[in-house]
């Protein structure tokens, strides 16, 4: 995934069946599936995939998932996704063990929540860490000089601007599901 970033380091983060339909289109070539529900998701992650997608699936966000290392197990197996996102250590870790990436989730609402993301890479091991919301390139670098796993800056990641002061904070990529953002 990390040379895919390099080339076009915006992923498109989808929420629904429009936003789907729009990163089929799109020309990024990282997907976020943020929906779906245990009966869905194979197919989900199918269309994208025939489209030439790296897919991962948010597994904390998807209907009919809890939080156990089998669904871990059920996304590898069953959907072909190449990955996991979770704010849940765990199942990050589980997602490594299994062989597929994972990223970290972390919302930064506050010092208490910042100080406590070391531990919890320490545990989860993970290919990236995504830090919501995204579009506060201060913590950013904060962040960089503190770990040394790849951030993507997601959420409230809204127009040009945010792109470049979160990439210029260090930042490896951005999530995003405004698709306007996409096409930057």
């Amino acid at each position: 995934m990390e040379d895919l970033l390099l080339d076009n380091p915006v992923i498109a983060s989808v929420k629904d069946d429009a936003g789907l339909d729009a990163a089929l289109r799109s020309e990024c070539p990282v997907v976020f599936l943020l929906y779906g529900s245990v009966l869905t998701v194979p197919s989900l992650v199918e269309r994208l995939k025939d489209a030439g997608k790296t897919v991962l699936v948010n597994v904390d966000l998807v209907e009919g998932f809890v939080a156990k290392e089998i669904v871990v197990q059920f996304v590898r197996e069953k959907t072909g996704a190449d990955g996991i996102l979770s704010s849940k250590a765990a199942l990050v870790k589980a997602a490594r063990a299994h062989g597929l990436l994972g990223v970290h989730r972390f919302f930064l609402v506050d010092s208490f929540s910042y100080h406590n993301l070391g531990r919890q890479i320490a545990i989860s091991k993970p290919d990236y860490v995504e830090i919501l919301p995204g579009c506060v390139p201060r913590v950013i670098t904060w962040l960089r000089a503190d770990v040394d796993v790849p951030i993507i800056a997601g959420g409230l990641v809204c127009d040009k601007d945010d792109v470049v002061a979160a990439l210029g904070a260090g930042a490896a990529a951005i999530a995003s599901s405004n698709t306007d953002v996409w096409a930057m």
